[in-house]
């Protein structure tokens, strides 16, 4: 079914794309995304005709198919049959409602007939999510993460390789240079079919362009080619294959390049395709059994995260066959049904580089640990994964310590700097903080591991003299070491540091920065609010604007008030 799905996802968008932009015009009060969901699934169990409506079909669609299906029934409450309306009305004025279907006053009758009872149907989704069991966990599939939430938090420090390492790996893939391989063989403008995307004489040359084997069947090929269209979807993904007009589909104009010479490239379109480990999923000829077996990739991803990046082949899939029982009534009937139900998920996995068989286990790759934590993130579950110290730059831990514990950051710190002669660390870190002036965590970060190394910060300190963000921190450290020449600090430098520090404070919270300012005293504050505005600080005026609004003494907030209007003033 998933195949299907997208075969007829691609059938649709662009005229999907069509109708959005002409709803913009003519029914700017519609919704057009709501009506994405109900013409794929017009397309799917009514009509292989993107263009062909009738009276009977628009009522089962709306009253049986879509109260299944629908993500948001408050807003599907609110617009769906005024945007499929809108969708009718579009199809029939751009000759696209074909000879076959109802009229479109007829369709518009029926929206209207059935309106009262979707509108009611939706209504009863929502209670039913409202009043449900509140102590009762929804349950998901096999791909589900949050079930394992505590476990991932508890995992030791995860470090990810290089992205010049990952970048080398991500190159060698081979599912993506099939899809690449496909979107060539598609080329530019080629037309896709309705019933099929392609013709079996076109399938037989994509599987050639692809290198798979053409199957034996007695019906049509298209039907029989899963692992074809997996790749189709892929090359979509990855923004090889781009949907066009008129039911046509092209090659993007940078495709022949891959593997692309740059790693942030290679990784990004790598990350574009990431999502396409659902395609491992078994797919039966039955729809429910299908579905008892959805998520297993992902199930079989989490679980080798879990055990430190490996298992026993046999073993993991035990785990998920009792997984998948007690998920769906049907899990066991489909575990057995498909007979080795990890085949094509290892398969999958071994094609997409991110993991390898190792006799009888199976092992995450670096690039597969690398795709697991960035799928743990989009679940929005925590996990410590952190660069490998080794390859982590100065600027990755800043950044990173910025938001550990301090005997953590502390650890990261004193790990990095045992691979640098403290000289050259000094260097990398005030280098780092240089980068972006709007930045005070990391400059006082960077300021205050440096300060600790001495006499061997000296030329870095010397160095950061010319850079204005720097300057008062160099200033301030060459004189407490007592260097012969070293500029003294200026008061400007001491306001800079100053409204570095009240940067960091308001960037804690309201409640901190008032407690900052209460710890220096009204007088000061005032003193320092009328020349502080001088200062070419990045932050000077919106931190002006909070003590305004902030500082529980009138006569303080007014004089930062007027410091405001002269710094905007300059």
């Amino acid at each position: 079914m998933t195949d299907r799905i997208e075969v007829a996802a691609t059938e649709l968008r662009p005229l999907l794309e069509e109708f959005i932009l002409w709803a913009r015009a003519n029914a700017p009060g519609s919704d057009p995304e709501l009506v994405g969901p109900a013409a794929l699934w017009h397309r799917l169990a009514f009509s292989q005709d993107l263009g062909t409506w009738k009276r009977a079909d628009l009522r089962n669609l709306l009253l049986d198919r879509m109260p299944k299906v629908v993500e948001d029934p408050d807003a599907a409450a609110d617009g769906m049959l005024p945007a499929v309306d809108a969708y009718l009305t579009f199809l029939s004025q751009t000759g696209r409602l074909t000879e076959g279907s109802d009229s479109l006053t007829d369709l518009q009758a029926e929206l209207d007939e059935v309106e009262d009872e979707f509108v009611d149907l939706m209504e009863e989704l929502l209670e039913d999510a409202e009043g449900g069991d509140e102590d009762e966990e929804e349950v998901g599939d096999l791909g589900d993460f949050e079930p394992f939430a505590d476990e991932l938090a508890d995992l030791d420090t995860i470090r990810l390789r290089p992205d010049s390492e990952l970048a080398a790996a991500a190159r060698e893939v081979p599912l993506v240079a099939k899809a690449r391989d496909l979107a060539l063989w598609v080329g530019s403008g080629r037309r896709v079919g309705e019933d099929t995307l392609l013709s079996d004489a076109e399938v037989e040359e994509a599987l050639v362009a692809v290198g798979l084997p053409k199957p034996d069947t007695d019906g049509p090929i298209a039907e029989v080619v899963p692992y074809l269209w997996n790749i189709w979807n892929l090359a979509v993904d990855l923004e090889f294959l781009e949907p066009g007009d008129a039911n046509t589909v092209a090659v993007q104009d940078d495709t022949a390049e891959w593997p692309f010479d740059d790693d942030e490239d290679v990784l990004d379109a790598w990350m574009l395709g990431l999502h396409s480990v659902d395609y491992g999923d078994p797919e039966l000829d039955d729809e429910d059994l299908t579905m008892a077996l959805a998520g297993l990739t992902r199930g079989v991803l989490v679980r080798l995260l879990l055990a430190g990046g490996a298992r026993e082949i046999e073993e993991l899939a035990q785990e998920l066959a009792e997984a998948a029982a007690d998920l769906d009534e049907l899990g066991s009937d489909a575990w057995e049904a498909v007979g080795d139900p990890l085949a094509s998920s290892i398969d999958w996995l071994v094609g997409y580089g991110m993991v390898e068989v190792d006799g009888s286990t199976l092992r995450l790759t670096p690039l597969g640990t690398e795709g697991v934590v960035h799928l743990v993130d989009d679940a929005d579950i925590e996990v410590d994964a952190r660069p490998a110290i080794e390859s982590m730059s100065a600027h990755e831990l800043l950044a990173l310590s910025a938001e550990l514990p301090e005997d953590e950051a502390d650890a990261e710190f004193a790990a990095w700097m045992r691979l640098r002669e403290p000289g050259k660390a000094a260097e990398e870190l005030l280098e780092a903080a240089a980068e972006d002036d709007s930045d005070a965590l990391i400059r006082v970060q960077a300021a205050s591991v440096v300060g600790t190394l001495g006499q061997d910060a000296i030329p870095a300190w010397q160095a950061a003299l010319k850079q204005p963000s720097l300057r008062p921190y160099a200033a301030t450290h060459l004189s407490q070491l007592e260097i012969e020449g070293a500029p003294e600090p200026t008061q400007d430098d001491t306001h800079w540091l100053i409204l570095d520090m009240w940067t960091i404070s308001a960037g804690l919270g309201r409640s901190e920065f008032v407690s900052s300012l209460r710890d220096i005293g009204p007088e000061m504050v005032s003193n320092l609010l009328e020349v502080i505005w001088k200062i070419p600080h990045a932050h000077v005026e919106e931190l002006l604007d909070l003590i305004s609004q902030v500082h529980p003494d009138k006569q303080v907030a007014k004089a930062a008030r007027r410091a405001l209007f002269k710094a905007r003033s300059v």
